[in-house]
C-alpha cells in the first residue's frame, strides 16, 4: 500500500497437539492459520463475501509467514490443499491454512518429572521487514483457541499467552508475533511407574534387619536382590530419555538416593556379621572390658611405683643438703664436694624420665579409650539401631526431596 505498511492480523487455531519429545526436545501439533489483511484492489460492489479456490492463492498477493523454530512441516493435502481463500467487498481477504509442524522447544529437565516447560509458537515475515508489513493478533491473548479442549499424555496446559515482537538480522527488523504455552507434567505415571516401585524395594531391603544374623544365606539373598533390582530400575529411567543423560534429572536424584539406602542395608549387614565373628557373644565382650580395666589398673600402678620412686630419690637429695657435718676444725660445714657436685644430676635424671612416662602413659589411655569406643560389645544392637536410623533417615530425605522438588 502507498500509505504504509499493510498490517496483518493473525489468529491461530489449536487442532492437536500430537507429540511432545523431550528426546528431541521439540512437539508437534496441528494447527488452522487465518490472515487477515486489506487489499484495496479488491474491493468490489455487494453484500456478500466471495469464496474462492485454493488455487488462486498463485493470482493473489500474500503475506509470507514461516514458523521461525519449526524443523518440520508440511500443508495438508488431501482430498485438495486445504486453503482458503475469502475476499469481502471492503477488500478485506481471508487466508487460512492447515498446518502440521514440529517446532523445536528447549527443555530444561533439571527437575524431571516435576518439571514445567515453556514452548513457543513463533510467526515472522521473512522478506517483508517492518516497512513493509506489520503483524498483529486480531484478539489479543483470544486470538489462540482450542488449547482449552486439548487432553495431552503426559502434560496438562496450565496458561497461555500471545506478544508482539520485532526480529533483528542483518538484513534489517522482521515483524513477529509469538504465543507462549506452558506445560506441566503429570507426575503421577511416574510415582506409579518409578518412585513407588523404588520405595518399596528399599522397604524390603530393611527386612534383613528382622533376620537373625546367624542366616547368612536369607540376608544376603534380600541384599543382593534388591541391589540388582534398583539397578535395573535405574537403567530403565536411563533409557527413557537416551539424549537427555546430560542433565542430573530429579528422577535421577531419588533413584541414587533408594540405591544408596539399599547398599547401605547390604553394607550393614556386612559390618554386623564380621563384628560377630570377632565377639560371638556378649560374654566375651564382658571379659574384653575386664581386661581393659584390669590394663587400666596396671598403668595406674606403675604411674604410682615412678612417683614413689621419684619422691625418694628427692629426699635423698635433701637430706645431705639439711644436716650440716663437722669439720676436721670442729666447725659446721657441708659435706664433702665430690657428693654436692653430683646430687643434682642424680635427682634430675628420675624427674625427667617421670615426666616422659606420663606423657606416654596418657597418650596409651587416650588410645585404649578410643579402641574401647569403637568396639561394639554386642553386634546384635546394630541391628537393633538400623531398624530405627533407616527408616528415619530415608522419612527425612524424602522430605527435603520433595519439598526441594516441588517448591523451589
Amino acid at each position: 500500500a502507498s500509505d504504509g505498511p499493510v498490517t496483518v492480523g493473525m489468529s491461530l487455531d489449536i487442532a492437536s497437539i500430537d507429540t511432545i519429545s523431550e528426546i528431541n526436545m521439540d512437539y508437534t501439533a496441528t494447527i488452522f492459520l487465518r490472515q487477515r489483511w486489506t487489499d484495496e484492489r479488491l474491493v468490489f460492489d455487494g453484500n456478500k463475501s466471495l469464496s474462492l479456490d485454493g488455487r488462486l492463492v498463485e493470482l493473489l498477493w500474500v503475506p509470507d509467514t514461516f514458523i521461525v523454530d519449526s524443523k518440520k512441516s508440511f500443508l495438508h493435502d488431501i482430498t485438495v490443499e486445504n486453503r482458503l481463500i475469502r475476499i469481502f467487498p471492503n477488500g478485506t481477504v481471508l487466508y487460512a491454512l492447515r498446518i502440521t509442524t514440529t517446532v523445536a522447544c528447549n527443555m530444561d529437565l533439571t527437575k524431571y518429572p516435576m518439571d514445567k516447560q515453556t514452548c513457543t509458537l513463533q510467526l515472522e515475515s521473512w522478506g517483508y521487514n517492518v516497512n513493509d508489513v506489520m503483524f498483529y493478533w486480531a484478539r489479543g491473548n483470544d486470538s489462540v483457541s482450542g488449547l482449552d479442549t486439548l487432553r495431552l499424555a503426559q502434560y496438562t496446559i496450565e496458561d497461555h499467552y500471545t506478544s508482539e515482537s520485532e526480529a533483528v538480522y542483518e538484513t534489517g527488523n522482521y515483524p513477529k508475533l509469538i504465543f507462549h504455552f506452558e506445560l506441566k507434567r503429570s507426575i503421577l505415571y511416574f510415582i506409579l511407574e518409578t518412585y513407588v516401585p523404588s520405595s518399596l524395594l528399599v522397604v524390603l531391603s530393611w527386612v534383613s534387619f528382622w533376620i537373625s544374623q546367624s542366616s547368612v544365606p536369607a540376608r544376603i539373598c534380600i541384599g543382593v536382590t534388591t541391589v540388582l533390582t534398583m539397578t535395573t530400575l535405574m537403567m530403565g529411567a536411563r533409557t527413557s530419555l537416551p539424549n537427555a543423560n546430560c542433565f542430573i534429572k530429579a528422577i535421577d536424584v531419588y533413584l541414587g538416593i533408594c540405591f544408596s539406602f539399599i547398599f547401605g542395608a547390604l553394607i550393614e549387614y556386612a559390618v554386623a556379621h564380621f563384628c560377630t565373628l570377632n565377639h560371638p557373644d556378649y560374654n566375651n565382650a564382658l571379659m574384653y572390658g575386664h581386661h581393659m580395666h584390669e590394663c587400666e589398673e596396671e598403668m595406674n600402678g606403675i604411674v604410682t611405683t615412678i612417683a614413689s620412686n621419684s619422691s625418694r630419690i628427692k629426699r635423698r637429695k635433701d637430706s645431705p643438703a639439711l644436716a650440716p657435718t663437722p669439720t676436721s676444725g670442729g666447725e659446721p660445714g657441708l659435706a664433702p664436694s665430690s657428693p654436692t657436685a653430683s646430687e643434682p644430676k642424680t635427682a634430675e635424671a628420675p624427674a625427667e624420665l617421670f615426666s616422659r612416662c606420663a606423657k606416654n602413659i596418657s597418650i596409651l589411655r587416650k588410645i585404649l579409650r578410643s579402641i574401647n569406643c569403637c568396639h561394639v560389645e554386642n553386634p546384635h544392637y546394630i541391628d537393633n539401631y538400623s531398624r530405627l536410623t533407616f527408616p528415619l533417615s530415608f522419612i527425612i530425605v524424602n522430605l527435603l526431596y520433595w519439598t526441594y522438588y516441588l517448591y523451589f
